[in-house]
């Protein structure tokens, strides 16, 4: 289900402390599935830290969102600049859809001037990707048909 999440940057926060906000919605979504650890999100965030605040501080996370796919979860974060930034209603809940998930992967964008440092930051944790993340539909369409027909064929046999 794709989902989308803006966080809102300068004037409001710095880099820093965007990529704080950021890491906290990435962690307490991966947090709400009983197979997967909050650290092992944290981890990841961490290592990607440096090019995150690069990514926010250079206006790429306006245009390029943090993609966090993560069981039913496909949630793009940007962030929301300039005076835009000061009326922005953000929602920082976690992301519905985690729980029953068994993996999790954070797609970082790389947009030109920063790809080799973004390939290198992925690089670090097996969590983290510089790839392009695989669109929601592509998701929903490989996780099954939205019907049960074994279901569906039990309760006409008994009618």
């Amino acid at each position: 289900m794709r989902r989308t999440r803006e966080i809102a940057a300068a004037p409001v926060r710095s880099a820093s402390a965007t990529w704080t906000v950021i890491t906290d919605l990435v962690t307490d979504t991966v947090a709400q599935s009983s197979e997967l650890l909050r650290e092992e999100a944290s981890q990841a965030m961490a290592a990607a830290e440096q090019i995150g605040r690069k990514l926010i501080a250079g206006g790429h996370l306006r245009r390029h969102p943090v993609t966090l796919v993560a069981g039913k979860v496909h949630c793009e974060i940007t962030t929301v600049s300039d005076t835009a930034a000061l009326t922005l209603q953000e929602n920082l809940n976690p992301v519905p859809g985690a729980a029953g998930a068994g993996s999790f992967m954070i797609y970082l964008p790389s947009p030109s001037p920063l790809q080799e440092q973004v390939k290198a930051a992925a690089n670090t944790h097996a969590r983290l990707s510089d790839e392009a993340p695989p669109t929601a539909e592509t998701k929903s369409a490989s996780t099954g048909p939205l019907i049960d027909r074994e279901a569906l064929r039990r309760a006409v046999q008994q009618r």
